[in-house]
């Protein structure tokens, strides 16, 4: 008896293991719970955001460079977005934030053109330069209406 205990505490404690470690990825990979949350912070605001929500992809020439953390309307009515980029990632003071769609209809995400300036934008600092969504919505009901006044 005393051999079957013995088997089946080392059972449970791999088994234990086994669950704390799928965990502990499943939050690191996810970004979730402070685990995975490194980086410097910076801001931007758009006249216009166009979908973007908390966890959409930050890109600098297609690569993923941080997360949105928080999208929020500011004092002046524009969308304030804050977002978390990788501590070995630096973005020129010059840099342009624009709101890009992945594919036609797919999700949105912030990319950020790089500038020429020797400057790095620092924690808490804002890229100043920026680029709102393009509605499909829009561009559709103009060239409608542009077309029928033609006729």
């Amino acid at each position: 008896m005393n051999e079957y205990k013995r088997i089946e505490i080392t059972v449970g404690l791999f088994v234990f293991i086994g669950i704390a470690s799928m965990f502990y990825l499943a939050l690191k990979l996810g970004e979730v719970g402070g685990l995975g949350a490194s980086g410097y912070h910076i801001s931007a605001a758009f006249d216009d955001v166009g979908g973007v929500r908390a966890g959409a992809d930050v890109m600098i020439a297609g690569v993923v460079v941080g997360r949105v953390d928080d999208v929020h309307l500011n004092e002046d009515d524009q969308a304030a977005v804050s977002m978390r980029i990788h501590d070995n990632v630096k973005i020129t003071a010059d840099a342009i934030a624009s709101i890009r769609t992945k594919g036609i209809i797919g999700d949105r995400f912030i990319r950020i053109s790089q500038g020429g300036d020797d400057s790095i934008l620092t924690d808490g600092e804002e890229i100043e330069e920026t680029e709102s969504a393009i509605s499909l919505e829009g561009l559709v009901s103009k060239y409608i209406f542009n077309s029928d006044s033609k006729n």
